[in-house]
C-alpha cells in the first residue's frame, strides 16, 4: 500500500516509516500536522493515511472527516496512545478504516494496514497498559513513577537521541545509560525505544524536581 503518515512526533513518524517501507509499503510523505496531511493526500493519492488524533493544529477526527469527504478513496487509520470509547465510536461515524493504539508493536500496526488494505477493519478497544497503571498517590499521571535519572532519559528517548548522544551528553557510561533504558522500558512494559517513546509521547511526563 502506498501511504501518508501524520504523527505529531517527526521521530515518531519516521521510525514508523521506516517499518513500514521495509515490509513493502512506500511512505510517500511524513508530515506532523494536519493541514499538511491534507495537502499531502491530495498530492499523491495514497491507498491509506496513517493519522495522529492529536496534531499542533487541530484534531486528528476533523482531518479524516475532511479526507473523507475530498478522498473517500483514501483509508483512514487514526493513531492514538488513548483508546477511549466515545472517541473510538466517533472515529468510526467520521468513516475510518481503523484505529490503532500507539503502543501497538511495529509489526502489529504494519498488519493492521495490511487487514484494511484487503477490505477490512481494525478497531482497537482494550484499555492500553500505561492507561491502568496509575502511580499511587499522584492521581491522573498516566506514567508510573521515574528516577530523576529515568525521567531524563525518557525524554531524550522521545527526542529520538542515540544511546551515545545520551550517554555523553548526561556525562555517563554507556552501559549505565542501558541500565536506564532497561529500568524505563519494564516500568512502562514496552518492548522498544518505540514502544515506550509512543507510550510516553501520549501520556503525562514524570515530573523532575
Amino acid at each position: 500500500m502506498r501511504l501518508v503518515v501524520c504523527d505529531d512526533n517527526l521521530i515518531l513518524g519516521e521510525a514508523l516509516a521506516s517499518v513500514l517501507e521495509a515490509h513493502g509499503h512506500p511512505v510517500l510523505a511524513i508530515v506532523t500536522r494536519g493541514g499538511e496531511a491534507v495537502e499531502a493526500v491530495s498530492a499523491h493519492q495514497p491507498d491509506a493515511c496513517l493519522l495522529d488524533i492529536h496534531l499542533p493544529d487541530g484534531s486528528g477526527l476533523d482531518v479524516a472527516r475532511a479526507l473523507r469527504e475530498r478522498h473517500p478513496e483514501t483509508k483512514i487509520l487514526i493513531l492514538s496512545c488513548l483508546n477511549d470509547p466515545a472517541v473510538v465510536s466517533e472515529a468510526k461515524r467520521a468513516g475510518v478504516a481503523g484505529f490503532l493504539r500507539k503502543d501497538r508493536k511495529p509489526d502489529s500496526i504494519v498488519r493492521a494496514i495490511e487487514t484494511v488494505g484487503a477490505g477490512g477493519a481494525v478497531f482497537d478497544q482494550a484499555t492500553p497498559r500505561w492507561q491502568v497503571r496509575v502511580t499511587e498517590g499522584r492521581p491522573g499521571n498516566c506514567l508510573p513513577e521515574f528516577t530523576p535519572r529515568e525521567a531524563e532519559v525518557l525524554r531524550r528517548i522521545v527526542t529520538g537521541q542515540s544511546t551515545g548522544q545520551m550517554a555523553g551528553e548526561m556525562g555517563i557510561a554507556v552501559s549505565t545509560l542501558r541500565g536506564y533504558v532497561k529500568s524505563i522500558l519494564a516500568k512502562l512494559g514496552a518492548h522498544s525505544r518505540l514502544e515506550a517513546a509512543a507510550i510516553a509521547s501520549g501520556g503525562q511526563y514524570p515530573s523532575v524536581a
